[in-house]
């Protein structure tokens, strides 16, 4: 495979690593090596590694906050998208932005606007390109509130352009196929008094430093939220909270955080989640689903 790896590194720019520790690149800092790992600064390159795309594995990462990567590694190669991917512009009432733009970016350049319903995007880690993805999504509101679509690289190396219908966003999934990789997205926006805007963000901010363990080794929210209900209820009121398998345990702060202690492997994180399903499952009959991405064998 290493072999695959050097052929596609002949014929580009970008940097591949090989036998990079994922714990490394994770916010839950464990987990296994990937076969390699590039950061693609051009269109060109990314196009040239995705027609390998029956040769070798890839996955697309932002910043490594929903995604833990089993201890045996992942036999592929892990894409993050570079400094070519991380632009914001406003045409008309357009806001395009590249897939690589932290979430948290876009709900700054949209205050600093006076662009309003964005304000969300400040409590949510990531990028764009994941929040597209999963229809990513907190306080009531989601990414596919304001989107109009998005430009995106298919398995087969075309560039298409999806609008909202097409996407089909709908609660943390989408119609997006596991190898495309999203380019650059389109919002519709409106505008509103810049008071107002930096208000509603400081609000979000206050809710999330009160409600969640930002501090801690952790990525986010581990499990869906089922029709109707909330998994951290559930995981609280099935005696979970502070659960803890090896060096992972239940946040005592937000039950529907995992959080790496400190020397956690994988394989503690993964039987944590498991065995958090299965009280759920075993005193409400809900079977709660990952929210986080795992990947490796």
């Amino acid at each position: 495979m290493n072999d695959i790896i050097y052929e596609i590194q002949s014929k580009i720019k970008s940097k591949i690593f090989l036998d990079y520790d994922m714990g490394k690149a994770t916010w839950f800092r464990t987990g296994g090596k990937t076969l390699g790992f590039v950061t693609v600064n051009n269109f060109k390159d990314l196009k040239k590694i995705v027609s390998y795309k029956n040769k070798i594995k890839y996955y697309i990462v932002g910043v490594g906050s929903n995604l833990l990567v089993r201890d045996s590694g992942y036999k592929g190669l892990i894409i993050k998208l570079g400094k070519t991917f991380n632009s914001i512009k406003i045409k008309k009432n357009i806001i395009s932005v590249g897939a690589a733009v932290l979430d948290i970016n876009l709900a700054k350049f949209a205050s600093k606007n006076s662009i309003k319903d964005f304000e969300f995007f400040i409590g949510i880690p990531g990028t764009i390109g994941g929040a597209v993805k999963m229809n990513a999504g907190c306080y009531g509101s989601q990414t596919s509130d304001n989107l109009k679509g998005a430009l995106i690289l298919n398995s087969q190396g075309k560039v298409k352009y999806i609008n909202l219908q097409e996407l089909d966003l709908k609660y943390r999934s989408s119609t997006i196929e596991k190898n495309s990789v999203i380019l650059k997205v389109d919002f519709n926006c409106s505008y509103s008094s810049y008071d107002e805007i930096i208000a509603k963000n400081n609000q979000i901010k206050f809710k999330r430093e009160k409600s969640q363990p930002l501090r801690e080794k952790t990525s986010g929210s581990t499990f869906k939220n089922p029709p109707g209900k909330f998994a951290a209820k559930l995981i609280e009121n099935s005696g979970c909270k502070g659960l803890k398998v090896g060096g992972a345990s239940v946040s005592k702060v937000h039950a529907n955080f995992i959080i790496n202690d400190g020397n956690a492997t994988a394989s503690d994180i993964e039987e944590l989640g498991k065995t958090i399903i299965k009280k759920v499952k075993d005193v409400f009959g809900i079977v709660l689903e990952w929210e986080i991405k795992i990947l490796g064998g």
